[in-house]
Order: structure tokens, then C-alpha cells, then sequence
């Protein structure tokens, strides 16, 4: 039975360094996400989180710590063993990250044909439930990411993370550049997929409205580290400067006073 298994954390950190150059990112860096739960990782500019998740995913390799995925150290595995993990996992990167040469089903199809043997018309099948699940029109299949409006992208991106039934997901600012009525419904569809599909949620985001939306736990990045990590309202009564001016300006407390209206 793995750590996970046996109630671990699905994603296990410890003692992460990152360092480009003389420029190191992560010192000792420890960071736990439980089973189900939609983490929000949060941070002034250079703090390091897309860099935490890519360290996380694999696709940059740190200089020192252990990186554990349900229960199993990924940190020196081999491509193939690696690959088993990544299965289990969905990404769907900061501005959606599609190819531009392929049909939005073709890009969802893609992580099929690279990690699964599946015969063409189950993988078309598929990619059509996934669009489906992202809230997508069946027509928007057969466009080009091109021809999406940015929030139709950002569906198309979650369509194509959730590929391969991952259980574990991770999105960096799924709502960077949408409107606030686009971002509120992404926010509901990511809370509505985690319920329905059991999910455990990496969620990188500066959407203060999104961290009382959807998040059950905070983790702030700071001072090269994770600052704090807890329930948003603990997390918000942190001394630091950072923590207190994000959570306690005027778009915290707009935020703040909107969850509150809508009783959540």
C-alpha cells in the first residue's frame, strides 16, 4: 500500500531548491496536498510558482529535495516510470499552452496518442466528452484554438488536462484574462468537476475572487519558501506584510465581502 493510499498526501515536497544561475527560487521548500482538496498556491511576482509546479510535473528537474506523487518519490525516476505517473495527472498551463496547427479535438486527442494505445474513433469519442465536461459545444471540436475567444480556449486547455482521467490536476491561472462573469463560471466549472470526478486540485492563481470561490486550503510562496499554508481565513491573519496586504487591500476585501454575500 502507498503513502497515498493509506491517507498520505497525493503531492509531497520536501526540502525543494531551485536555483537558475545565481538566482535560487526554492530553499528548502516543503509543501503537502491532500486527496480531494483544491489547493491555492499564491505569490508576489518571482516567488516561484509556476516554477514549484513545473518542478512538481517534472519539466524542471530541481537542484536538490524529493518530490513524492501518490506516495511514489518521482524525483530520479526513469522516463518510463515517470511516465506511469504522469497518466494520473492533467496540466493545463497559463494561457492554455493549445497547439495552434491542431483542431481543438486534436488537441485534446493528443495525450491519448502519446501515453495510450487507443484506436482512433474511441479517442474522437473521447475528445468529444472531454469537450463536453469543459463545457465546450460539440462545433467547437472542429475549429482551431485561433478561432476561440479567450475563455473557449481556456475550456479547451481543462478539455485537453482532462485527456487521460487524471486524478490529480494542475492549472496555472486558469482565469488570468477572462472576464469576471467567465472567470466566476470557470471557477464553478473546476468546483463542479472536482466534486463530480473526484479530484485533487494544484491551483496557481492571483484571483482573489477564486481563492473564497474554490479553494479549501491557501499556500502562500514567499522568502524563497512556503510561507504559510492553511484555511484562507487563517492564512489571511499571517503577519506578514505580503499576506496582509494581498488579503486585506481593497480587492481582498471586495473579494472577502463577496463570498460572504453569496454565503460562502
Amino acid at each position: 500500500m502507498s503513502a497515498v493510499d493509506a491517507g498520505g498526501p497525493v503531492i509531497r515536497v520536501r526540502g525543494l531548491r531551485n536555483q537558475f544561475g545565481a538566482q535560487v527560487v526554492h530553499e528548502n521548500l516543503d509543501l503537502d496536498v491532500r486527496r480531494g482538496e483544491i489547493l491555492g498556491v499564491v505569490g508576489g511576482s518571482g516567488s516561484g510558482k509556476s516554477v514549484l509546479m513545473r518542478s512538481i510535473i517534472g519539466l524542471n528537474r530541481p537542484a536538490a529535495g524529493e518530490v513524492s506523487l501518490f506516495g511514489e518519490d518521482v524525483t530520479a525516476m526513469a522516463q518510463d516510470e515517470r511516465a506511469r505517473i504522469d497518466r494520473r495527472s492533467g496540466v493545463l498551463f497559463q494561457y492554455g499552452a493549445l497547439f495552434s496547427s491542431l483542431t481543438v479535438a486534436e488537441n485534446v486527442e493528443a495525450p491519448m496518442r502519446e501515453l495510450r494505445s487507443l484506436p482512433a474513433p474511441l479517442m474522437a469519442r473521447l475528445a468529444a466528452l472531454k469537450l463536453a465536461l469543459a463545457g465546450l459545444p460539440a462545433s467547437a471540436g472542429a475549429k482551431f484554438p485561433s478561432q476561440l475567444s479567450g475563455g473557449m480556449v481556456k475550456r479547451a486547455a481543462l478539455a485537453r488536462a482532462l485527456a487521460l482521467d487524471p486524478e490529480l490536476l494542475f492549472l496555472d491561472e486558469p482565469t488570468a484574462g477572462l472576464d469576471p462573469i467567465g472567470a466566476a463560471a470557470f471557477d464553478q466549472l473546476i468546483l463542479t468537476l472536482r466534486d463530480a470526478l473526484g479530484l485533487t486540485v494544484f491551483l496557481i492563481t492571483h484571483d482573489l475572487d477564486t481563492l473564497y470561490t474554490i479553494c479549501d486550503r491557501v499556500a502562500v510562496l514567499s522568502q524563497r519558501r512556503v510561507l504559510a499554508i492553511d484555511t484562507l481565513d487563517a492564512v489571511a491573519q499571517h503577519p506578514d506584510p505580503w499576506i496582509q496586504d494581498y488579503f486585506h487591500g481593497p480587492r481582498g476585501r471586495a473579494a472577502q465581502s463577496s463570498a460572504q454575500r453569496h454565503g460562502l
